[in-house]
């Protein structure tokens, strides 16, 4: 029987189990429970130009393969720039919006993108990538983006027309540390000394920090920390998508995937910071704070994390997009990659000259960060 193909705008429609089963279980952004938060908790739809595409196929009754799909009417929330590209569509006088994207809402993080059952058919993903692009021209989209995929998604991508876009990030990866002297062992002198000193200015400014996962933390936790996370684009400007029952729903749903970090100053919650745990990979995502104290954001968002992945056996900790400050404490630059295909065969050949020269530069600034490595050279990392 040839396999069915569905395209829905609710992924309540899908069972949970059977989507869940499609590979996704080491990714906590993109399981069920957290899609599914983001759609029925207001921090998608056409309030946020998110509006949910997914593809499924089916098998008889049995959900074979599926892509997480949005049809955007902004480049908000990606992660993946191009924002120049729609202002060059603009004046061309070509619509650069809607467009099609594949991606976890507001998460720069790696995970496929082309899901597949165990035991499916390779041969899926071919449908998968052939029904996306006919909704994209059916839709009269400029574009479809697959954002975050993984190296052997972005090749087979690639091969199939898409084009090759690479980003960089700072990931830690663990080699094996005892714990966190240990892993500040293997780094060289100043560097060690620096993390010392700004953990210890947290200590003696009287910090003291908190993990609650989603079973611990209650709703005067979340309450206090959607007000931090608020306050963080307050500051900084862009719009705070995510709503507060998403962040209730998702700890409810996926509890061991939640990791909140408290920082309290004489009792008070002073700072926090919000983490997904996967099944071997920390993802940090959000923070807030009230109170400014030395270090304190190096501590909550990465020390702590690091403390974390060091207790539990994690072997990487992604703490977001961008940030070389990264570097000097222990998070190295390592390449992301998503694959474009853009409708319009003049503006494509354009973009594909520029991804080639940006690609050359993400190279060079890959290695020169790289070069600027804190690990000891006689204990390589």
């Amino acid at each position: 029987m040839a396999p069915r193909i569905r395209i829905i705008e609710d992924i309540a429609e899908v069972d949970p189990a059977a989507w869940d089963a499609l590979g996704v279980a080491p990714y906590p952004f993109l399981r069920h429970a957290f899609l599914h938060a983001l759609e029925h908790t207001g921090c998608l739809g056409e309030r946020f130009g998110w509006l949910p595409r997914h593809i499924l196929v089916y098998q008889e009754n049995r959900l074979l393969a599926a892509a997480p799909l949005y049809l955007k009417f902004n480049s908000y929330g990606e992660f993946v720039f191009d924002w120049a590209w729609a202002d060059a569509y603009q004046r061309r006088g070509l619509d650069y919006y809607p467009k099609l994207v594949s991606a976890s809402p507001y998460t720069p993080a790696t995970g496929p993108k082309l899901l597949l059952a165990p035991g499916a058919s390779p041969e899926l993903r071919r449908l998968l990538s052939d029904t996306a692009l006919e909704l994209a021209r059916a839709s009269g989209c400029s574009s479809l983006h697959w954002l975050f995929t993984p190296d052997e998604q972005t090749d087979w991508l690639e091969a199939r027309g898409h084009m090759r876009r690479t980003g960089c990030q700072f990931h830690w990866r663990n080699r094996g540390w005892r714990d966190f002297d240990d892993f500040l062992g293997a780094l060289s002198h100043a560097k060690r000394k620096n993390i010392r000193r700004e953990r210890r200015r947290c200590a003696q400014a009287g910090i003291r920090f908190r993990w609650l996962d989603g079973h611990q933390a209650d709703h005067a936790d979340w309450a206090d920390f959607h007000r931090l996370y608020e306050s963080t684009f307050d500051r900084k400007g862009g719009i705070p998508t995510l709503s507060l029952d998403f962040f209730e729903q998702i700890a409810a749903r996926m509890p061991e995937q939640v990791l909140l970090v408290q920082a309290l100053h004489q009792d008070r919650v002073v700072a926090a910071a919000f983490n997904l745990v996967g099944q071997d990979t920390l993802y940090g995502r959000h923070w807030g704070c009230r109170e400014r104290f030395h270090s304190l954001h190096f501590e909550a968002c990465y020390y702590q994390g690091l403390e974390f992945c060091l207790q539990r056996g994690l072997a990487r900790f992604e703490p977001g997009a961008q940030g070389e400050h990264k570097v000097s404490r222990g998070f190295l630059p390592t390449p992301t990659w998503s694959a474009h295909w853009l409708a319009d065969a003049g503006f494509s050949r354009a973009v594909q000259q520029f991804l080639a020269h940006e690609t050359e530069a993400m190279q060079d600034y890959i290695e020169e960060l790289a070069a600027h490595s804190p690990y000891r050279r006689d204990r390589p990392a």
